[in-house]
């Protein structure tokens, strides 16, 4: 029953992964090692920021170790239309990613990962990082809501790699 449980929950995540990449075109950067090519036009969390507009930054930093995985902070507060320039730092000893979207979004996209896990992302919205790795995005909360950043490597989230951003 468990076994069956899973496998239901793997593809209504799929499902709703397949129904985002296809009700939404893509407009990024990201390439996994297959070449796959990211494109997002329209993002659930907003769209990517103007670098000639001011920002408020805010470093995220990630974190691994003793089983336990993590962003600090994993909560943050925004307003809507004010962009954050996220200064991500990776000070872990394994690889992890910052992905910025909706709940149902990074469901989808982690149950992709879990059949494709060499996935790297270098978007608007996505950037992985290597250990001890530094990168930044720039991204302007248009829309109000709860959004997410995780890391979807597999396993990741599932150890507390999560965040959310509150968009009032």
């Amino acid at each position: 029953m468990f076994r069956l449980l899973n496998l239901v929950a793997l593809l209504v995540a799929i499902g709703a992964a397949s129904s985002a990449l296809a009700g939404s075109k893509r407009a990024g950067n990201g390439r996994d090692q297959s070449g796959h090519r990211h494109e997002m036009e329209s993002f659930s969390a907003g769209q990517p920021g103007d670098a000639k507009r001011p920002a408020r930054v805010i470093q995220v930093i990630m974190l691994d170790g003793d089983g336990k995985m993590s962003f600090v902070p994993d909560r943050i507060d925004v307003r809507q239309g004010e962009q954050i320039r996220f200064m991500l730092r990776n000070d872990g000893e394994l690889e992890h990613e910052f992905v910025l979207a909706n709940h149902v979004e990074n469901l989808g996209h982690a149950a992709t990962m879990k059949i494709n896990p060499d996935m790297v992302h270098d978007a608007a919205n996505a950037k992985r990082l290597q250990p001890k790795g530094t990168a930044e995005t720039l991204w302007r909360f248009t829309k109000t809501g709860e959004f997410e950043f995780a890391c979807l490597i597999p396993g990741h989230s599932e150890s507390g790699m999560i965040g959310i951003v509150t968009v009032e």
